[in-house]
């Protein structure tokens, strides 16, 4: 799921969205909410016509906002106080204003209100932000079953397993959760600085517990190589700012690995970013130009390489879905790692 955090995916239009094959966008609560509003949104009819997206929503929370902005004043077992990062005024989020928020944004699938923790954090903090997040849960899907959905369509609603890295914790929230019913399950407080091996063995710890018939998603990740480690393990969704904002960093991923099309070595080079790939970038313009385009500071690198990213992964994730169905998943993703990690 590309980000668009505040209603847009970063210098991407809608339709060249649905052009790169992009099926579901991701939104965030605590920003709408800030600006320009959920209440204004939901004047213009919900998040789907006031951004022009015709296709499915995911929407955060905004509790990872909330901590990773370090906007958090005060945390009790009711919700969450915080100051906005936008002008510093006070705002509380609790389990049942988050799922109003999101009824008024109208977005297809609404996240949970937890409690991300930091890493490195003490098991102790671990567990009392499971307990919190667990009970947050069972309140958010309370208020989500005895709520009547917003613009004419139905809303489901994700828990969010916690825990840090011990598995003890993230066992006993992921068998709670499974039990509350959701119509899908997310892992959090993943690849927050966390070394890869503990992010792997989390996340196989928590997709043998989950239900196999229902969408699990890891929250945040990631790389090409984090995506196609995490399908091994069992995981469906992901989200992560990666592909655009190393976009326009000037960061781009090829079949061959990523490159920097900033790098002077590219300025004379006649060839597309990736010659097997059949995105409008490629197809039109050239290495060089790209690159003298980023040197010259002018916005058309920016979207050219952002395009090129998104159409990138959704033609990963498609071919891995393919690969998946015949059985050749495996040998096939990791003679990718193996070349990109050479």
């Amino acid at each position: 799921m590309p980000v668009g955090t505040q209603g847009t995916v970063k210098t991407l239009s809608p339709q060249e969205l649905k052009d790169a094959g992009v099926g579901i966008l991701l939104g965030n609560t605590y920003h709408l909410y800030l600006r320009p509003g959920d209440e204004r949104i939901s004047g213009f009819g919900g998040l789907h016509r006031f951004m022009g997206w015709d296709r499915p929503i995911l929407t955060d929370s905004g509790g990872y906002q909330v901590f990773s902005l370090n906007t958090l004043r005060k945390i009790d077992d009711q919700g969450i106080v915080f100051r906005s990062h936008l002008d510093g005024s006070t705002h509380r989020f609790t389990p049942q204003k988050t799922i109003g928020i999101q009824r008024n944004l109208g977005s297809d699938i609404m996240m949970v209100l937890d409690e991300c923790t930091s890493y490195p954090c003490h098991r102790e903090y671990a567990a009392e932000a499971n307990e919190r997040t667990l009970n947050w849960a069972r309140t958010s899907a309370d208020y989500w079953r005895s709520t009547d959905p917003l613009h004419g369509h139905d809303q489901a609603l994700f828990g969010i397993i916690q825990g840090s890295v011990y598995p003890d914790i993230r066992e006993r929230s992921a068998r709670s959760l499974t039990e509350m019913d959701f119509p899908g399950y997310a892992i959090g407080g993943l690849a927050v600085g966390e070394p890869a091996e503990d992010r792997n063995r989390i996340t196989d710890l928590c997709t043998d517990i989950l239900p196999s018939d229902k969408p699990r998603y890891l929250m945040g990740v990631g790389t090409p190589v984090d995506i196609l480690d995490s399908v091994a393990r069992g995981v469906d969704m992901f989200d992560c700012v990666i592909p655009t904002r190393n976009a326009r960093n000037g960061t781009v991923y090829t079949a061959e690995g990523k490159l920097i099309i900033k790098a002077g070595r590219y300025q004379d080079d006649p060839d597309p970013i990736d010659s097997g790939c059949g995105c409008y970038t490629c197809g039109n313009f050239s290495r060089g130009y790209i690159r003298h385009l980023f040197n010259a500071n002018e916005i058309l690198g920016l979207r050219l390489a952002s395009l090129h990213n998104v159409s990138f992964y959704m033609r990963l994730v498609e071919e891995a879905r393919a690969k998946i169905s015949t059985g050749e998943f495996l040998s096939w993703s990791s003679a990718l790692v193996k070349k990109w990690k050479e």
